[in-house]
């Protein structure tokens, strides 16, 4: 297949470009690196994917679908995974308008150019945040969302439903991903357990959020790659499909639980700066992926007490050579 990523170079997407390289795809990455975090980074992660004879970079912005349709011209695309979006909740609240603008009006540019190049599968990755706080626990894909709490839950509920219009107006098979708390290897750096083991490392103290009781279902990156894959096989089997899945560990775990397993594993001894709950951040994640191990075939196999060390060995890594 020749695959379409957008935020190519980014933490999941350059996770997921390397996996399909690895089995022998054609990708063609869009990322536009923007300056949410120092672009050197994500710089990087293209420059070592472009080693593959079969990727392709396209510096561009998802809102420019007539630029991206100029510089698609003649390129045959066979499915589009749609990860580019302005993330993070509490950016969103100090700046709704850009996260509108990217997140909804750059999905609905990506699905009408899905739709000009003839593109007949679609995923989508959208977010846990949708759930907010009224969602019963686990949630199940069929719960009510209809009460998400930040601006960035509300783009990525846009995306899902402007996901649906085109899979009834075009016969667009699309399959939306909602993402639990991914962390691991190349995680962005504003990222909370990014975050933390840098402060960690640097004897410095780290913002704790509330008494330590917020919990979330944090999801190791290779099970998150894995799901993708899943959701891609499905959508390219069952032409016209709209299907929403839930891609988590199925456990969540304490924030004061998470801080103790950085600790552990970096050999530090955390300090900690208290500060009140955030608005706009949920009380609780946790998935229940029932339907994407039975249609998927999703399997996450790497907990918490697993992830975090492969974490630390891949920051130690990365500190060590500069």
């Amino acid at each position: 297949m020749n695959v379409l990523v957008t935020g190519g170079a980014g933490f999941i997407g350059s996770h997921l470009c390397q996996r399909l390289l690895d089995r022998g795809e054609s990708v063609v990455c869009i990322d536009d690196f923007e300056p949410f975090y120092d672009p050197r980074i994500k710089r990087r992660t293209a420059a070592m994917l472009a080693r593959a004879p079969r990727f392709r970079l396209v510096e561009a912005d998802i809102r420019d679908g007539e630029g991206l349709a100029a510089a698609l011209h003649g390129e045959r695309v066979d499915m589009v995974v749609h990860l580019a979006a302005r993330a993070g909740v509490r950016p969103s609240i100090e700046d709704p308008l850009l996260y509108t603008q990217v997140n909804v009006e750059g999905t609905t540019a990506m699905l009408e150019l899905a739709r000009r190049l003839g593109v007949r599968s679609f995923v989508f990755g959208s977010s846990s945040s949708v759930y907010g706080n009224s969602a019963p626990a686990p949630f199940r894909e069929d719960d009510a969302v209809a009460f998400p709490i930040s601006p960035y839950a509300a783009t990525k509920r846009a995306g899902e439903l402007l996901c649906h219009t085109y899979a009834h107006l075009h016969g667009l098979s699309v399959v939306c991903l909602r993402f639990f708390t991914v962390y691991g290897p190349r995680q962005r750096p504003d990222l909370a357990i990014h975050k933390f083991a840098r402060l960690m490392a640097a004897g410095e103290p780290i913002p704790y959020f509330g008494d330590g009781s917020t919990r979330r279902d944090y999801t190791y990156v290779d099970d998150i790659v894995q799901g993708i894959e899943g959701a891609m096989a499905y959508a390219a089997a069952h032409p016209g499909c709209f299907e929403i899945f839930n891609l988590g560990e199925s456990d969540t775990v304490p924030l004061s639980r998470l801080v103790e397993l950085l600790g552990a594993a970096l050999g530090v001894e955390p300090v900690l700066r208290r500060l009140p709950a955030q608005p706009g951040d949920v009380e609780q994640t946790f998935a229940d992926v029932s339907r994407a191990r039975a249609m998927l075939g999703y399997a996450p196999g790497v907990r918490i007490e697993q992830g975090i060390p492969r974490f630390v060995e891949w920051f130690r890594a990365e500190r060590a050579g500069g």
